[in-house]
């Protein structure tokens, strides 16, 4: 028992300390946080002087005599009105101060652990589900923020309320502030224990929060295969199983803060109940002033709503710093080094590519060899085709050129030289991509056009739509070039879409292009028009095809046929085809038999 405290004091520790790493993000923000902060200390100090006034005020009406009563207090009800207005002038712009720096230091934080989630390697996204790190970047940078402009404040306000009331209350009297701070101690041993456990429920909580966001996101994706098997029904009992579970451990977690809330009113009300009880008795004797007594009691009151306060604002921080812990995971995490600066001066490649005895596993399994020991080369300006069963590595082949993963063993080389000696930034500008399933962003039809080249012209995106067989169906849109896509292009055909994204490739001009079966899932009209377009982009250019239609790839230069990671075959269409007992050959057999 006493092993697992001293663990769980030590990860507290390490959390506050992640926590207050955060507060870095508030440095270029000092010239608005620090008077905010210095305003938040005079308010609190100034809210001091209500229950001493209003002391004043009531045991000046008692100890004066009638011809000073009005005066006296006249004079101590427009002091405090005064000192009301001060605070409240200086309220306002410690509220505005604060917000501006804790508004701007989290948009910090969110651009800095959205700029880490971009530049994460591909590994990274195969062991982190999109709706949890999308609830990342959501809910606990919102807590966070609750922490910097609301949570932080009122540490500060209620800590300055306990002390000053206690020194007021000692100095009204040191017999009855001994009584009351008698209770203190059994209330902060109460609060540190029912704070550990407090603070794990909330982590708890938000890590179902966190997962049920992860079903929303998946659902919506994905809302086409939802929709396609019916399975609507499934996905909301989905969701209300994920809320349930949210909902069950957020619960215990208010059980537990209602318990201590309710523990903290009885004992410290009772407390201070207590104590003006004993106080009563010393004033009936002598032993105390009315205004003196009527001053501690009216600081006790603020001193135990000081006190009260602080089971939920300690909840929101233990939440802040489970919050805080999952960020900084994320800004502590490695990211590419995709560099400007190469250890190479490149400019544009001639367009070779090999593979030199290149095997690979995905880091998630390990165990499973995708490719053992493959090797091919590229001519620049050639085109190869990659073909092969499901599962024989050929997408595996293309993540390998673009780096999105490194070689287990062996070199991927262009113009003769190792990938590595690129900087990711350089080795990607030279290439581009057309895939199968083409991901379209929210925005319009020219915006995703320019994606290959974020600087292009308008002329230049029109031009290379025409060159893709693309700008005839977007001039037939209302809106043209401005058409909004939806959602991952939803608004746009299958070969609308991937016609957009050879458009992009074309915008890219890159020396090497890789096509990822881009017409393996469209219809027959729909792919000649791609085909067209397709034929236009390689011209020129060292072309890699992942090909699913073998008839798409006849005019290859070259065909190499890749079974259970190894390639077993390479030739021509022509040469393949005659093969007896080739793979080649009996998957053309196969397919065109079929069609």
């Amino acid at each position: 028992m006493w092993g697992k405290n001293k663990k769980d004091g030590r990860e507290s520790r390490e959390s506050m300390r992640e926590a207050l790493r955060l507060f870095a993000y508030l440095k270029p923000y000092r010239r608005h946080f620090f008077p905010a902060l210095a305003c938040l200390f005079i308010t609190a100090a100034l809210s001091l002087a209500f229950p001493y006034l209003m002391g004043e005020l009531i045991g000046g009406a008692v100890n004066v005599g009638t011809d000073s009563v009005t005066s006296q207090i006249d004079r101590v009800a427009l002091t405090l009105l005064a000192v009301l207005a001060l605070q409240a002038f200086i309220a306002y712009w410690r509220i505005r101060w604060f917000a501006f720096a804790g508004e701007s230091g989290l948009a910090d934080i969110r651009k800095d652990t959205y700029s880490k989630l971009v530049r994460m390697p591909m590994n990274y996204f195969s062991e982190h589900r999109v709706g949890e790190l999308s609830s990342r970047i959501a809910a606990d940078l919102t807590l966070i923020r609750d922490a910097l402009i609301l949570t932080v404040p009122q540490i500060i306000r209620q800590s300055v309320m306990l002390v000053g009331g206690l020194i007021f209350i000692f100095v009204s009297s040191w017999k009855l502030t001994a009584v009351m701070l008698s209770c203190i101690p059994v209330v902060v041993i109460l609060m540190s224990i029912f704070g550990r456990g407090i603070r794990s429920l909330s982590k708890d909580a938000q890590d179902e929060m966190a997962g049920s966001n992860v079903i929303v996101e998946e659902t919506l994706q994905g809302i086409s295969s939802v929709k396609s098997f019916s399975n609507e029904a499934f996905e909301t009992r989905r969701y209300s199983g994920a809320l349930g579970r949210f909902v069950d451990v957020t619960l215990g977690a208010a059980r537990a803060r209602a318990l201590f809330v309710s523990f903290i009113i009885f004992v410290l009300f009772g407390a201070i109940t207590f104590v003006v009880w004993y106080g009563s008795g010393m004033l009936g004797r002598g032993e105390i002033e009315f205004h003196e007594f009527n001053r501690f009691v009216l600081f006790s009151i603020f001193i135990g709503a000081a006190l009260g306060s602080f089971p939920d604002i300690l909840s929101q921080v233990h939440k802040a710093v489970g919050a805080t812990a999952r960020v900084r995971e994320i800004l502590a995490d490695e990211t590419e080094d995709v560099g400007l600066d190469d250890t190479l001066q490149v400019t544009r490649f001639n367009g070779g590519v090999e593979m030199k005895d290149v095997s690979f596993s995905y880091p998630s399994r390990a165990d499973i060899d995708v490719l053992a020991t493959v090797s091919f080369t590229v001519a620049p300006g050639e085109r190869v085709a990659i073909v092969g069963p499901s599962g024989a590595g050929k997408s595996t082949i293309v993540q390998l050129l673009l780096r999105f993963y490194d070689p287990c063993s062996g070199e991927v080389r262009f113009d003769g030289k190792n990938a590595q000696d690129y900087s990711l930034q350089a080795l990607r500008s030279q290439m581009a991509i057309v895939p199968q399933e083409v991901l379209l962003f929210g925005g319009s039809i020219k915006e995703n056009i320019a994606y290959g080249w974020t600087g292009a012209e308008e002329a230049d995106i029109e031009e290379a739509a025409r060159k893709a067989n693309a700008h005839g169906f977007i001039s037939d849109f209302p809106e043209g070039y401005e058409t909004l896509v939806g959602d991952r292009g939803v608004k746009l055909s299958g070969g609308q879409r991937q016609r957009i994204a050879i458009a992009r490739a074309i915008l890219a001009d890159p020396a090497i292009l890789l096509l990822d079966e881009a017409t393996s899932s469209l219809d027959s009209e729909s792919e000649q028009a791609v085909q067209e377009a397709l034929d236009g982009l390689m011209k020129g250019r060292t072309s890699i095809i992942i090909a699913h239609r073998l008839s798409t790839i006849r005019e290859a230069d070259r065909i190499l046929v890749l079974r259970d990671g190894q390639i077993v075959e390479s030739g021509t269409h022509e040469e393949l085809s005659i093969k007896e007992g080739g793979v080649y050959r009996m998957l053309s057999e196969l397919q065109f038999a079929a069609d």
